[in-house]
């Protein structure tokens, strides 16, 4: 075991358990819900932004994307760049008006906006069933690659790496709630953007720079230097496809909708969209363009997803290399803090509130216990199926993903911008989005060479919009909340 390697990642490792026992003094005599499922509405704007751009970026923008660059050039690099306007579309489609109608409602979870909005039962029960099933499967997945980094950069067994990633998470994650998730998510934004700059400034400079690189690429094959990348992969259907699931589907993933209720105010809602889409870039450019570039550095690399740590191990001192290695270990954490309290949320305050204790007897003692137990039940479960990795876990990851996105995107905007739009047909929406998604998933359709998630959402459209025109519009009540300003 390299002691270099590991001392940046133990040093890591504390700091978000300190943050973790920190974040848990703050709920002593408060209100447990507001504080442990949203943070008491407190995020300023850096750590909004932080936490949005750390909560949508996991294992596979560290290691499957520069991977893709590896392979396919520097048309990946720009087609990564679809990416860029997340931060920006989420908090400016649904951050001021999510946040303000959060506040009337009292919400703490995705759900709650929904019932508000719908006064559906099945609008929540196939939201809640939906984020819980899809969470566990993408959780799953960031605990193997986890896992995975830790047993091949350092040595460990998978199994010890299982459980010193595992331990770490939960730990923070159950002692600290939301507070400590946004403020884990906000340091590991910053190791995102050091460990990112590291790596391709060591790149540069074993390369002799950025012209050799490229004429480096030309060599090896001058596709990879082209805007449709070797292989010609990058066709219009695929750039299409790519653009609506990484980019304006992301509206409709629920642990980043969640950041929208979380923040202080208008300010710290303008600085987050600043600061985010700023990282953003930052991150999505030096993460691909060094795998790109990476192939002129060891072009024979049979597995494009080993790219990162190769690279890692080749052009940094162990030190720094260990602060790489820090900064793909923040980015699965931070995707599987969020899912997890949010999971949890959805157990305990959608379901069990709602429906499983009509009476709401000593609340004030049952919710934080259940809350507290939920997160380490959940957490448990994820670790245990992550020692036997399932087969097909790559698919169930992707299939999670869109789903979430088949399922929420509809409700949630066009539950804010559409005074029409009612119960029927977000339920029509969310149920003809997610068959049509798993179908065409399950047996590889594609429908006019487009993934499954465009033909997915526009069946979900035209369902959200037609159900709603031929029944009943929403009270009264509901529309005058959600159209005042």
């Amino acid at each position: 075991m390299n002691l270099e390697l590991m001392l940046p990642l133990f040093v890591y490792l504390v700091l978000v358990l300190g943050v973790g026992f920190w974040a848990g003094r703050h709920r002593a005599g408060g209100d447990f819900v507001q504080e442990y499922f949203i943070g008491n509405r407190s995020m300023g704007g850096l750590v909004l932004a932080m936490t949005l751009v750390a909560t949508y970026t996991s294992a596979s923008s560290f290691i499957g994307g520069p991977g893709a660059a590896y392979k396919i050039g520097l048309g990946w690099v720009l087609l990564a760049m679809i990416q860029l306007p997340t931060v920006w579309l989420t908090l400016g489609v649904l951050g001021k008006k999510f946040a303000i109608i959060a506040r009337r409602v009292n919400a703490v979870t995705i759900n709650d906006m929904l019932w508000a909005r719908y006064r559906s039962k099945w609008v929540v029960v196939l939201g809640s069933v939906t984020i819980i099933l899809a969470f566990i499967a993408t959780m799953v997945v960031q605990f193997i690659g986890g896992a995975r980094l830790l047993e091949t950069a350092t040595g460990l067994s998978y199994q010890q790496g299982l459980f010193l990633f595992a331990s770490c998470v939960l730990l923070y994650t159950v002692i600290g709630g939301f507070r400590a998730v946004v403020m884990t998510d906000a340091l590991q934004g910053i190791i995102m953007l050091i460990g990112t700059g590291a790596l391709l400034a060591g790149i540069l400079i074993a390369g002799d720079g950025l012209p050799n690189l490229i004429h480096q690429l030309k060599v090896i094959d001058p596709k990879l230097v082209s805007p449709t990348g070797a292989g010609d992969m990058l066709t219009q259907p695929f750039i299409l496809s790519f653009w609506i699931l990484v980019c304006v589907g992301v509206v409709g993933l629920p642990h980043s909708a969640l950041r929208c209720f979380g923040y202080r105010d208008s300010k710290a809602l303008h600085r987050g969209i600043l600061i985010g889409t700023v990282v953003s870039a930052l991150l999505m450019l030096g993460m691909h363009l060094a795998g790109a570039l990476g192939r002129a550095i060891l072009p024979g690399m049979d597995s494009p997803d080993k790219i990162m740590p190769s690279l890692m191990m080749e052009v940094l001192p162990p030190w720094l290399a260990g602060v790489f290695l820090a900064a793909p270990m923040a980015a699965i954490m931070s995707t599987i803090d969020s899912q997890l309290i949010q999971a949890s949320a959805t157990l305990v305050k959608d379901l069990y509130l709602n429906y499983l204790n009509p009476k709401q007897e000593k609340l004030e003692v049952r919710i934080p216990r259940l809350s507290l137990l939920c997160t380490l039940i959940l957490g448990t479960l994820v670790l245990l199926a992550a020692l036997q990795p399932p087969e097909m876990i790559i698919w169930l990851n992707l299939l999670a993903f869109g789903g979430l996105q088949a399922v929420f995107l509809w409700p949630l905007v066009l539950g804010l911008y559409w005074s029409r739009a009612n119960g029927p047909g977000a339920l029509a929406s969310m149920v003809s989005g997610i068959v049509c998604y798993g179908v065409l998933s399950q047996w590889g359709i594609k429908l006019a060479g487009l993934h499954a998630i465009v033909p997915s959402l526009a069946l979900g459209l035209a369902a959200f919009i037609l159900v709603s025109l031929l029944t009943p519009a929403p009270d009264q009540s509901v529309r005058r909340l959600f159209d005042q300003k």
